[in-house]
């Protein structure tokens, strides 16, 4: 059954127009009055749970398509913890595959930065447009694979202030993937803090660099904030596979 993101209050019963993007999606597939479809919000609506719901087609305009909300199912299919991926923006449309194979594994959010040897180079409007076109990669994603909660794509930020910033706000395990001699296994570095904090549902924020990886600089950075240093192996990943990889082995 197709499924939609609507991020409006969903209750059982009511009529609703649904979001431009949504409509629009129904348009294509060519679903008629009567059909069946799926939506979720991520959690907003009756009594704030997320979950799913059916809904039937009961108008369909030009432009708007219109629906009646079914029963809710609290159904989830989201990881036991939440991991943040923080990633050096890799350039072309791998960023667009690296966000929607994330969201395919159950990333909690992602955070685009501009690292010293990022090729791709945001700022200002170009910046905002190319969030907000991840953001509809990310629900597109979710649509496909059942996941009720999209991430959320921050804002993109130089990696200095997000690093500053992280010093404050990170108040789970935090790893940074890295190439230095002597550096621990992702997992077993992963198993260790969770024996030693008790607490293996805690969120992890995990740090990985773009094309070329981090500067010698900025690995000081990340480690003098707190993020404790990783790898996956002998082989050198490109930067997406290497940040799909650590996501699969923290959260599959």
């Amino acid at each position: 059954m197709p499924r939609f993101y609507c991020p409006t209050p969903l209750v059982p019963g009511a009529l609703l127009e649904l979001p431009a993007g949504a409509a629009r999606h129904v348009q294509v597939l060519r679903l008629q009055p009567g059909d069946s479809i799926t939506l979720f919000n991520g959690g907003s609506g009756q009594a704030g749970r997320a979950g799913e719901f059916d809904a039937t087609v009961t108008r369909m305009g030009r432009s708007d398509v219109q629906v009646q909300v079914g029963s809710h199912h609290p159904v989830e299919r989201e990881a036991a913890r939440a991991v943040h991926l923080a990633v050096g923006m890799p350039a072309n449309d791998r960023m667009d595959w690296l966000v929607e194979k994330a969201t395919e594994l159950g990333v909690a959010s992602i955070q685009p930065l501009m690292t010293e040897r990022s090729v791709l180079r945001l700022s200002g409007e170009r910046a905002e447009k190319k969030v907000a076109h991840w953001q509809s990669v990310a629900v597109a994603a979710c649509e496909q694979c059942g996941g009720n909660r999209v991430p959320v794509i921050h804002e993109v930020m130089g990696f200095a202030a997000w690093t500053k910033a992280q010093t404050a706000a990170t108040t789970g395990p935090a790893f940074l993937l890295s190439l230095r001699p002597g550096t621990q296994g992702l997992r077993a570095t992963v198993s260790g803090v969770d024996q030693s904090a008790g607490d293996k549902d805690a969120a992890i924020t995990f740090l990985s660099g773009p094309e070329g990886g981090l500067s010698n600089a900025e690995e000081e950075m990340a480690l003098a904030s707190g993020f404790a240093p990783v790898t996956l192996g002998p082989r050198v990943l490109r930067a997406e596979t290497a940040a799909l990889c650590a996501l699969a082995a923290l959260l599959v």
